[in-house]
């Protein structure tokens, strides 16, 4: 859950590089800490993944784009949520399987009822139903989606005018380090003719790229396991 505050944020950067709005503008701060998003979903899709009823189009092939334009990659298809379908569950297959047990799959007919679903990491905005999808189906998918940006104005990013911005951050704020060490790499990238700077942007870079991974790992280890 998101708790911070945008301009707190660009306080704790103004804080470390000495600035107030004149070397560095708060409002390509903000620019970069709506890139930051971009570049953590990147890395890790489930910083802003989300579940949602997807209507399928008739056939095997279906996009997130057709009704989650922001969509970057599907992570998951759970169930089916038709009201006049089983409600079971979707598997994940491999295309292979389907393709050397039923040949013909893309041409059976139609149904309410989805089994499976093949995905191609090469294709991460779309996936494939197995039996084909009548427009009636509908499955529960989980997706990554593209972070917002902000685009307050440089009077709502002053924490010093009588009613500052309380938009929070577009991210969990366990990813609130990883947000400033990124605005920090590219705050001194700018400043790179300064050989200290380079080596700072540097060394935020390192700590962005760390964070991220360290998060991942401790993900993975506390994740829920099967007894």
């Amino acid at each position: 859950m998101a708790t911070i505050k945008v301009i707190d944020v660009i306080k704790r950067v103004e804080d470390v590089i000495q600035d107030s709005n004149v070397r560095w503008p708060r409002l390509e701060l903000q620019n970069w800490i709506n890139e930051s998003y971009l570049q953590i979903v990147l890395m890790r899709p489930d910083a802003n993944s989300k579940t949602a009823t997807l209507t399928c189009v008739a056939g095997t092939r279906q996009t997130l784009a057709a009704s989650f334009p922001t969509g970057l990659r599907l992570l998951d298809v759970v169930r089916n949520l038709a009201t006049s379908s089983s409600k079971k569950v979707v598997r994940l297959i491999s295309r292979s399987v389907l393709d050397d047990q039923r040949p013909s799959w893309h041409g059976e007919t139609n149904t309410v009822n989805i089994q499976n679903y093949t995905f191609d990491a090469r294709q991460p905005k779309e996936f494939f139903v197995y039996p084909p999808a009548t427009t009636a189906a509908q499955v529960e998918i989980v997706y990554a989606d593209a972070p917002g940006a902000h685009a307050l104005t440089e009077a709502q990013l002053d924490p010093g005018a009588v009613t500052p911005s309380t938009v929070v951050i577009n991210l969990d704020d366990t990813y609130l380090s990883s947000i400033i060490d990124w605005v920090l790499y590219r705050a001194f990238s700018k400043d790179a003719e300064y050989a200290a700077n380079t080596q700072r942007a540097v060394s935020h870079n390192q700590a962005f790229m760390s964070g991220i991974g360290v998060k991942t790992q401790s993900d993975v280890s506390s994740s829920p396991q099967e007894g």
